[in-house]
This record gives C-alpha cells, structure tokens and sequence, in this order.
C-alpha cells in the first residue's frame, strides 16, 4: 500500500491520535541496536555521541534510567508517503504558534510527534484543526 503524498489530503485525513503512555528520550554513549531490550524502547537512533532510545516512562523509572523531559505521543494516523514533501513542516509549524516542541519520528506507515507531557491536550486540539 503506497502512502499519500498530497499534502491538502494528508491534512485533511490526518486524524491526530494521543497515547496515553508517557516517555523519555534517554542515550547510551557505547550501546549498539538491540542493547537494553527490557526498556521496552518504541523508537531508536544510532548517533555518534551513542544509541537514542525512546522509552516508556515507568521503564526508565524501574531501570533507573536518566532522562530531562517527559513527552507524549500523538499519532497521526494517516498513511503518508515517506516520499511526501511538507507535513512535518506544516505540523511544526501548526505547533510552534502554540509555542510547543515537536520531536518528530516518521515511520512506514504514519508519523508520530511527541510532544511535551503537559502540553499534549493542547497540540492534540491544534493538530485536529487541520481536519
């Protein structure tokens, strides 16, 4: 199944969806894919500084994990092409008038943008603006 690539359509099916998980962005300077699995990590990428996991919040507690922010997840359930040109600029955009961060992580199917745990109803109402 291809992803849409039209920008006026993605924005009008984007269907903003909130998780009700809390997580944090955590690093491991000499961690390699596939170390520390009993986070339970939704998200992972290999820099030169170390390995970015994104983790649930409870996991990071249980493991002692340290971390700065807690965010929460909105998905956007629209199939976008990863060939599509625009959306997360317009997304972040729609938010930064909100004065809120968007950490945006695309994946195959959809795009999901954690956002500030306290801020989260707030850009969940911005995002639906679109439809």
């Amino acid at each position: 199944m291809t992803g849409e690539t039209d920008l006026s359509k993605m924005l009008a099916t984007l269907a903003p969806k909130l998780h009700d998980e809390e997580y944090v962005f955590c690093t491991f300077p000499q961690a390699k894919y596939g170390d520390h699995p009993e986070l339970e990590p939704v998200a992972s990428f290999r820099e030169v500084e170390g390995l970015t996991l994104v983790i649930p919040k409870h996991r990071a507690g249980q493991f002692g994990i340290a971390y700065e922010g807690v965010f929460r997840c909105i998905t956007l359930s629209v199939h976008s092409s990863l060939e599509a040109v625009g959306l997360t600029a317009v997304i972040a955009t729609k938010l930064t008038e909100h004065n809120i961060s968007a950490n945006v992580i695309a994946a195959y199917y959809h795009d999901h943008v954690f956002v500030q745990n306290g801020r989260a109803k707030e850009a969940l109402a911005s995002l639906r603006e679109f439809s």
